[in-house]
């Protein structure tokens, strides 16, 4: 097996402190199912591409001592959208509806020590998602199967936790904190990264003030008070690029938009709402430094559940593609990988006057 550390201290060590994902969901009038994220790294471009597992398909586990981990097959056809290695789905969904990703929760989330005794029950935190999606086909089975296996963490930097979702519309945030599982219904359909899922939750109690559209202008005294421009009953809103301000803004971003009639007008709509949350890359080191890449925001995922079909679309190029996981054949496709960028160009479309 060749080394995993290398990898890990050059592609994601050094990105874990200005990783800023964030995730939402929708569902649309007719009942389809929509989960949305973007995916960030501002130290260094992130290798990034899609990868297809089969039915069949033999995986093993990576451990922190870069030995064999479990060995399992796949149950279930997965497509995934993977970062650094092709093992590490950071969002994907498997032919039975099952989707889930992983969002970094740094300095809150711990696990359990590496035992060798048990590697062959071990499961390491970045290729979580790649297990769950290969076994299971509800957050039920999931919630269930993950008691019997250890989750490790590959690299002392890269904690995680995770969003799951089934086509039921079941969705859950599982954190590992001091080697203890948890399960939290999202009933917000948001996730950001640290601190933990629940004390997100308690901070929007900070802003119950706010309130879509404008303001009633009122009277201090003999003066007047009149809302300065639209859209002043946000005003007060977190603007930063932190974890909590980010859960903050996409929470109220998410409860106010209008629901769409079907599950393609509810896509369209994710990728408008996360194109708030792209980060520049200038705000995230100081003036004049920083690596030479378009975005923070490297790439924007939307998974139509119901129909299993995954839209994408990356720094370099923000043409969305789709790729219909509905159409593939599990039992025959081979286990493939790609780049999610063929050529780092955009496209432009020139429109000529005569």
């Amino acid at each position: 097996m060749e080394k995993l550390f290398v990898t890990l201290a050059m592609s994601c060590g050094g990105l874990m402190p200005t990783f800023a994902c964030t995730g939402i969901s929708l569902t649309s009038k007719d009942g389809s199912l929509i989960q949305a994220r973007t995916i960030e790294g501002a130290q260094m471009e992130l290798p990034s591409g899609y990868v297809v597992i089969p039915r069949g398909q033999q995986l093993v586990s990576f451990t922190p001592e870069d030995a064999d981990g479990m060995r399992f097959k796949a149950r279930y056809g997965v497509l995934g959208l993977t970062v650094v290695r092709k093992e590490f789905i950071a969002e994907g969904i498997n032919e039975k509806g099952l989707a889930a990703g992983l969002f970094f929760f740094p300095h809150y989330g711990s696990y359990a020590p590496f035992n060798p005794s048990e590697r062959k029950t071990t499961v390491g935190d970045l290729q979580l998602v790649q297990w769950m999606l290969t076994q299971f086909a509800t957050v039920e089975e999931v919630m269930e199967g993950i008691k019997k296996v250890n989750v490790v963490g590959l690299d002392k930097e890269a904690v995680v936790h995770w969003r799951i979702s089934d086509a039921t519309g079941r969705q859950v945030v599982l954190e590992i904190v001091d080697g203890e599982m948890s399960f939290f219904d999202n009933k917000v359909g948001v996730i950001t990264n640290s601190p933990g899922f629940q004390w997100h939750l308690t901070n929007l109690n900070n802003y119950v003030n706010l309130f879509p559209g404008d303001a009633q202008e009122r009277t201090m005294g003999d003066y007047t008070l009149r809302p300065i421009g639209g859209n002043s009953g946000f005003h007060g809103i977190p603007g930063d690029a932190s974890p909590a301000s980010r859960f903050v803004r996409a929470a109220f971003f998410r409860a106010t938009a209008p629901q769409q009639e079907n599950a393609w007008e509810t896509v369209k709509q994710c990728f408008h709402l996360l194109n708030n949350f792209d980060i520049p890359i200038g705000i995230e080191h100081p003036v004049g430094k920083g690596p030479d890449i378009p975005s923070a925001t490297q790439w924007t995922s939307v998974i139509d559940i119901t129909h299993r079909m995954v839209y994408y679309k990356t720094s370099y190029n923000n043409t969305i593609r789709n790729i219909d996981v509905s159409k593939i054949d599990f039992t025959t496709v081979a286990y493939q990988y790609h780049s999610l960028d063929s050529s780092k160009e955009q496209p432009v479309e020139v429109i000529e006057i005569r």
